[in-house]
C-alpha cells in the first residue's frame, strides 16, 4: 500500500514492533499499511464516525488483516484501555481537539509511550500543553500536500523546557534538523501573519491595536529565525 506523503511521514515516526492506536482512523491506511510492512504488531483503529470505521472495516477485509487490526468505535482515548498500547497516533484534526482528547483521560495517557500528532490548525496550543504537562518533542517534520504544510510531531513523556517562545510557533526540532521545508514554512506563517495586520489595521478599538502589536511581534520574531538559518544555510 503506498500512502500520501503525509500519511507516510507519520508512518515513519512510528517505532518497530508496536502495539498502536490511530485514533480518527479515517479509511484505516495507517494501520493497513503498519501491520503489512510489519512495523507495528497490533492496531486499534477508532473513529467518532461509523461511516469512516466502514470504509477501514472493508480494508482490512480486502486486505485481510483482521487478526491484526481492531476496530472500535468511539471518542478520543476512552476505547482505549490503561497499559493497552504504546504507540497512539493522532493527526487530521486541531492542535485544541488533539489536546483536549490527549487531556481528557491522563491515567491512559500516561500509559502510553510514543506520541505521533500531526494537528491542523493551533500546532503552538498543542505544543505549550506538551511542554506544560511534562512531554519532550523528540523530532517534528514538514510536509507540503496540495499546497497546504501540515506538521508532525513525535512526542513521550519526559520533562523538557522551551529556551525561546518562538519554539511554540517553530518547532524547536524543525529548526534543529533543518527541515528542508522551514524557510518556505516560516515566509509562509509571515504573509499569513502580515495579512492578517492588513485587515485589522484601520481598526481602532483596544483589542484591535493590542492584536495589531502582537502580530507584529509575532513576525519580528519570525524573521529572526529566519535570518538565523538563512545565515547557518551553509553550515
Amino acid at each position: 500500500m503506498k500512502l500520501s506523503s503525509r500519511l507516510q511521514a507519520i508512518a515513519d515516526f512510528i517505532p518497530s514492533n508496536t502495539i498502536v492506536a490511530d485514533i480518527g482512523t479515517d479509511h484505516g491506511y495507517i494501520p493497513a499499511y503498519l501491520i503489512q510492512n510489519k512495523i507495528a504488531k497490533r492496531v486499534i483503529a477508532t473513529d467518532l464516525s461509523e461511516n469512516s470505521l466502514q470504509k477501514t472495516i472493508h480494508l482490512i477485509k480486502e486486505l485481510d488483516l483482521e487478526n491484526y487490526i481492531d476496530v472500535r468505535l468511539g471518542d478520543g482515548l476512552e476505547v482505549i484501555k490503561p497499559f493497552e498500547v504504546d504507540t497512539v497516533i493522532i493527526s487530521g484534526m486541531g492542535g485544541l481537539l488533539i489536546r483536549d482528547i490527549l487531556d481528557k483521560d491522563r491515567h491512559k495517557r500516561d500509559s502510553i509511550t510514543h506520541f505521533i500528532l500531526q494537528p491542523n490548525i493551533a500546532s503552538d496550543e498543542l505544543r505549550k500543553y506538551l511542554y506544560d504537562n511534562s512531554f519532550t518533542i523528540l523530532g517534528e517534520k514538514l510536509i507540503k500536500e496540495d499546497g497546504k504544510f501540515y506538521e508532525i510531531i513525535y512526542a513521550k513523556k519526559g520533562k523538557s523546557y522551551v529556551k525561546d517562545p518562538i519554539y511554540y510557533e517553530i518547532g524547536e526540532k524543525l529548526i534543529l534538523n533543518k527541515d528542508p521545508l522551514l524557510r518556505e514554512y516560516i515566509n509562509h506563517k509571515i504573509d499569513v501573519f502580515k495579512h492578517i495586520m492588513q485587515e485589522i489595521r484601520d481598526k481602532t478599538t483596544e483589542k484591535s491595536r493590542a492584536r495589531y502589536e502582537e502580530v507584529e511581534g509575532e513576525i519580528k520574531k519570525l524573521k529572526e529565525v529566519l535570518a538565523k538559518i538563512e545565515g547557518n544555510r551553509d553550515n
